[in-house]
């Protein structure tokens, strides 16, 4: 789907929003100019987490699809850093992958990070001399970057040659890199309206409301699949409890405590990821017989996450980035437990943000106590309707076709129409 933009006005700016409805066959230009790219070459860059790889990885790949349609392929160069996801990422999906240098300012150091920010001082000039003759080699039609350190010596090349410069923001604020990289941006495309006010004024008339890119798979999952993986009764509500790769001890403590009242009530699948695994197997060998075999425990979640997703009737989750945009674009009830403090606080915010809408609920601080999830956990399992309305609001706050949108913006500041 390729969005059409809309001038929007409000009391930060004016911005282009990508509109929701939108017929699949409209505005297509960028795309049927697609194969001028043949052999224009497309930078990409971004990495250090999951939350700036994944979303360039599935850019990526709607590229290659929107260009497979016109008879041709990507020319792609993915710029990362050598011990970054992004090299690992790039390898198993068979993207040339170039290795710079660089540097990252932590902004609350401890005495060790006090002597890496000295350090990475020396980095950065190398940086961004590496990754200067890179975009003067390469002579790119665009760059997109998607964030984390390793995007800023690339997008400052590119607004050195004068190259169209895409930046993406998944998260409702803005990280560092990407507030430094705003003032470079052709096109700076973010997650969501209120992400603008957090850009510098005179950036903000070059944004455009895209949403975050999620992988395709998230949006096939099965629910009768993700029942008969798990050996699930469809007679019962399912509840999924996901708290990243890695879990999130807080979500496993919590969950634990509840197991007992909930579990007469409902089945649970529950990725408490490794570091917390054998304590979650203990807790699962000291329930009763009966309602142990309604708890579905499991340390990671691979490819049968979008069946989990389909089967699950309330998902209770961390508020990172990439999460929230999977559930909102597949219109789950969620109870939102933010991971506190991050960079920004930008969980607890995009939780808020959320919560304040009625597309979720959130549970934070002082306020994530077993008491309070199991309370929120019994009311939305007696109350199908109140489930329904937050699905509702969620999916209004959903974007699954974000990555086309992305797309769309890439090819168009490529100067392709």
């Amino acid at each position: 789907m390729s969005p059409v933009t809309l001038d929007c006005r409000s009391e930060t700016g004016t911005f282009r929003h990508a509109e929701h409805d939108r017929d699949p066959g409209e505005g297509m230009s960028a795309y049927r100019s697609a194969p001028q790219l043949r052999d224009q070459p497309i930078i990409i860059t971004g990495g250090g987490t999951g939350g700036h790889t994944y979303p360039a990885l599935t850019t990526i790949q709607a590229l290659q699809s929107v260009m497979r349609q016109v008879g041709t392929e990507p020319r792609l160069l993915w710029v990362g850093v050598t011990s970054g996801l992004e090299a690992r990422i790039a390898r198993e999906n068979n993207v040339p992958f170039k290795a710079i240098t660089t540097g990252k300012l932590r902004r609350s150091p401890n005495a060790k990070e006090l002597w890496q920010n000295f350090t990475d001082v020396f980095r950065i000039p190398i940086g961004i001399g590496q990754a200067v003759w890179t975009v003067w080699r390469t002579k790119p039609a665009v760059v997109l970057s998607t964030g984390g350190f390793v995007s800023v010596p690339i997008g400052v090349a590119a607004w050195l040659f004068r190259r169209p410069y895409v930046m993406h923001e998944q998260i409702l604020t803005l990280g560092l890199a990407n507030r430094i990289l705003s003032r470079f941006a052709t096109k700076i495309l973010v997650s969501h309206p209120s992400s603008v006010e957090h850009l510098p004024p005179r950036a903000r008339s070059r944004a455009v409301v895209t949403g975050n890119p999620i992988r395709p798979q998230v949006l096939a999952g099965d629910r009768e699949r993700g029942q008969k993986f798990f050996g699930l009764d469809p007679r019962l509500p399912t509840i999924a409890v996901v708290g990243g790769a890695l879990g999130a001890r807080q979500v496993n403590d919590l969950v634990a405590a509840i197991l007992p009242d909930v579990l007469p009530h409902a089945q649970v699948v529950h990725q408490c990821g490794k570091t917390t695994y054998a304590q979650m197997q203990q807790v699962e060998a000291n329930l009763p017989p009966q309602l142990r075999e309604r708890y579905r425990l499991v340390e990671y979640l691979g490819d049968e996450l979008p069946d989990v997703y389909a089967a699950a009737d309330i998902m209770v989750a961390r508020a990172g980035a990439g999460t929230v945009a999977e559930l909102t674009a597949l219109g789950k009830a969620c109870i939102l437990i933010p991971l506190i403090p991050t960079g920004g606080d930008e969980q607890r915010r995009t939780a808020r943000h959320l919560a304040d809408s009625g597309a979720a609920r959130m549970l934070s601080g002082d306020d994530a106590t077993p008491a309070a999830l199991r309370g929120e956990v019994m009311a939305l399992l007696q109350d199908p309707a109140r489930r329904e309305r937050l699905e509702r609001s969620a999916r209004e706050h959903g974007r699954p076709d974000a990555a086309d949108r992305v797309v769309h913006e890439l090819l168009t500041a490529a100067r392709l129409d």
